[in-house]
């Protein structure tokens, strides 16, 4: 997956066809601030392009907290030596050619391995099979959208741990995604409606919600 500079839609474009040419197969995510979406892709390497941006190590952080166990690869212009070490280990600086960029990503895929398949999750009478993309409550299936899957998904991957209703919009719908919190408490009212009796997510008063493990 490649996430391109807003201001330079050429590069993406570029850089894909750079990545094509040995094989690789790649995406284009427009707006690298809502790569948390990428999650649903599950990409074995991303190329952030953070050439322009103003504030490229929290960008860099939010993408690779939202792709992880994928590596990034930060596409970068001359960086001040801190900010550069701040971006991982795998960094291409402008002006590059493609053989660099290509040899960056295949460097990335050997140290970081093969995204894995993440296991199923579990909470109470709840399994989540994020592979399949499957939601079971006891023996009964539940058909879940996209969004509200991926809700269960991040609240069952973080039991115990309490979350506003910002950090839910940006974990499911993605940073910049234009939702209001409203839309946090009707989707957590779906699930909770579709898991039924017992449903672990509980409302932290004035703050936001917590799945009980």
């Amino acid at each position: 997956m490649v996430g391109r500079s807003p201001d330079d839609p050429a590069v993406a474009e570029l850089e894909r066809r750079y990545l094509a040419r040995e094989g690789f197969n790649v995406e284009i995510e427009a707006d690298p601030a809502r790569a948390s979406a990428a999650r649903r892709r599950r990409p074995d390497v991303v190329v952030l392009d953070l050439s322009t941006s103003a504030l490229p190590v929290d960008l860099y952080r939010r993408v690779a907290d939202a792709v992880r166990p994928a590596p990034v690869v930060a596409v970068t212009g001359p960086l001040d030596p801190a900010i550069a070490h701040a971006l991982g280990d795998h960094r291409v600086e402008r002006p590059f050619g493609p053989r660099v960029l290509v040899a960056a990503v295949a460097e990335a895929l050997r140290d970081g391995g093969p995204a894995q398949a993440p296991g199923p999750l579990r909470a109470g009478r709840i399994a989540l099979q994020p592979r399949d993309r499957a939601a079971v409550v006891g023996d009964r299936r539940v058909a879940l959208t996209v969004t509200e899957f991926d809700l269960l998904e991040f609240l069952m991957a973080n039991p115990g741990r309490v979350f506003t209703r910002e950090q839910l919009l940006d974990a499911a719908w993605g940073p910049g995604a234009g939702a209001g919190s409203r839309t946090v408490d009707v989707h957590v009212a779906q699930l909770r409606a579709k898991l039924g009796e017992g449903s672990p997510i509980r409302t932290v008063r004035g703050v936001g919600y917590v799945l009980d493990a």
